[in-house]
Parts: C-alpha cells; sequence; structure tokens
C-alpha cells in the first residue's frame, strides 16, 4: 500500500523543486543574520518548510492523478499508474489528499504560531489552490507548462517568505522566474511523448499548439531565459560567489545537453532528458549555492 501511495504521488520527483527551497531558505537566513545556522530557530523552520513542501506537492500530485484519472487511463505511458491498476481507489485517493493538505495547513499555521510569521498561514490556500489548478490547465490553455513552472517556482517564494519575509524581493523574484523558465522548458520537452494522445483527446499543450520543432525552440528559449535568471539571482543577492557561478555554469551545459538529447525526429531520450538532466541541473545548483552562503 505505501509503494502504491508513493507511485500515486512520484515522491523521486521532489528533487526537482526542493534544492531550489533549500537554496531560498538559506539565502533568507543569512540575510536576517550572519549566524543564521547557529540558532535552533533556524532549524526549526527548515524542518516546517521540508514539511510544507513535502506535503503541498503530495497533496497536489494525489489532485492531478484524480482529476485525470480517465485521461491517464487511455494514454499508453500513463495506464500502469496506481489509479489505472486498482491499487488505489478514487475514494482512498481522495483520503490522502484531504490528510496532505490538512498537514501543508497546520504546518503553515506553525511559523504563525511559534514565531509570529503570518505569510504561511495567509498564503497556504491559495498557494494549495494553484497547486491544484496546474492539473486542469491542459484542458483549456497550451500555457500549461509555464502554469507547472509557476507551481514549482511558489517552493523558493514561500521558503524565503516563510524564513524572513524582510528579505524578499528581486533576488528571490530573479529565482522564481529561472525555477518557471526551466521547469516550463523540460516540461514542453516531456510532453512531446504525449503529443498523438492529446491531439486525439483535444488537450492542450504548446507542442499541440505549434507543432513539435516550434516547441523544442520555445523550450531552448525557455532555458537560455532561465540561465540568465540564475545570472541575475547573482548580481542581486549579494550573498552567492564563485561556487554558485561556477554551479550554474555546469547546469547551463546540462541543460544544453537535455537540448541535443532531444529532436523531432528522435524523441527515444526524453526520460534520459527529464530525469538525469534536470535532476542533475536542481542538485547541483542547490547545493552550490547553499555550500556559497557558508563561504
Amino acid at each position: 500500500m505505501l509503494t502504491a501511495y508513493a507511485s500515486l504521488v512520484k515522491f523521486s520527483h521532489t528533487i526537482f523543486a526542493l534544492p531550489f527551497a533549500l537554496l531560498a531558505a538559506f539565502l533568507a537566513g543569512a540575510s536576517r543574520q550572519p549566524d543564521f545556522a547557529r540558532t535552533g530557530r533556524f532549524w526549526g523552520e527548515l524542518a516546517l518548510v521540508l514539511l510544507c513542501m513535502v506535503a503541498a506537492r503530495s497533496a497536489a500530485m494525489a489532485f492531478n492523478r484524480i482529476a485525470d484519472v480517465r485521461i491517464d487511463a487511455g494514454n499508453p505511458r500513463t495506464a500502469g499508474r496506481p489509479l489505472q491498476r486498482g491499487q488505489l481507489n478514487l475514494r482512498q485517493a481522495w483520503t490522502f489528499f484531504s490528510v496532505c493538505a490538512a498537514v501543508f495547513v497546520g504546518a503553515c499555521g506553525a511559523f504563525w504560531l511559534l514565531w509570529g510569521n503570518y505569510w504561511p498561514i495567509a498564503l497556504a490556500v491559495p498557494v494549495l489552490g494553484w497547486l491544484c489548478l496546474y492539473s486542469l490547465t491542459k484542458r483549456f490553455t497550451s500555457l500549461c507548462h509555464l502554469a507547472l513552472g509557476v507551481a514549482l517556482a511558489l517552493s523558493p517564494m514561500s521558503a524565503w517568505l516563510a524564513i524572513w519575509p524582510a528579505s524578499f524581493g528581486p533576488a528571490a523574484l530573479a529565482l522564481a522566474a529561472a525555477v518557471v523558465c526551466w521547469v516550463a522548458g523540460f516540461d514542453i520537452l516531456y510532453s512531446l511523448q504525449d503529443l498523438p494522445y492529446d491531439l486525439a483527446q483535444g488537450l492542450r499543450s504548446i507542442p499541440v499548439a505549434v507543432g513539435p520543432a516550434n516547441a523544442i525552440w520555445i523550450s531552448r528559449s525557455l532555458h537560455v531565459t532561465a540561465i540568465s535568471a540564475l545570472a541575475a539571482v547573482w548580481m542581486l543577492c549579494g550573498r552567492l560567489g564563485w561556487l554558485y557561478l561556477a554551479g550554474a555554469g555546469v547546469s547551463a551545459a546540462v541543460l544544453l545537453v537535455e537540448q541535443l538529447l532531444v529532436s523531432p525526429r528522435d524523441l527515444s531520450r526524453i526520460n534520459a532528458a527529464f530525469f538525469l538532466c534536470n535532476g542533475a541541473v536542481s542538485l547541483l545548483l542547490g547545493a552550490a549555492g547553499i555550500a556559497d552562503v557558508f563561504v
């Protein structure tokens, strides 16, 4: 049963947003006080950030699986998911969603109760609403990839506000913009493998709207913009040095490899591009940035 729930929400995909949320938390902590890492408050806040992120993401993924239960059943790529195979039923999925949503709201409220920071609880329901809305966007807009990007970008923005809202500003927004463009870019590539099914079902995406070749060029443009936004984070933050820049440079090279792995005539390496390249970008950049905070 636990395996079925883990498969339902794809816990392994947490690797994409988690390092950016951690980087934002450490940058916010460093903005609050130089010795932030020596305080019990910061580590308590960080634990709550992690709990919020896991709970919110799990709730959002459960809602996505519920909303797409019929769509996924007809798609060969997704027909083997737990709801489609009968490992879980809709009632169990709704219960899981409700528990995760309640944990998320409760953890957000703890910031207010423990440290007087009302931002997390004030934004809890709007954030959860957007995370769930993403699941419906492919029914009415080709910009669903950007909606997903915003959903993942809420992680670093929320983490920053949870740790030290007074320092939230251009650097935090630049980091969020980088995540939006990076995620939208790789999601466009990932959606190429569903193009025939999406066309048959009347679902929307950028590949459906403009075709595979043009979609790949849009993905490339978004990734170039993402790298530019990462450079802007370095210029605006004032707390990042050569380690972060090196991480951003290697990330740019990894994104180039990702783009070269996929072409309109060869989609066989999409999974390698999606999981390996993007996981490497997130982990590398998060680790480099956090290390730079302490240098």
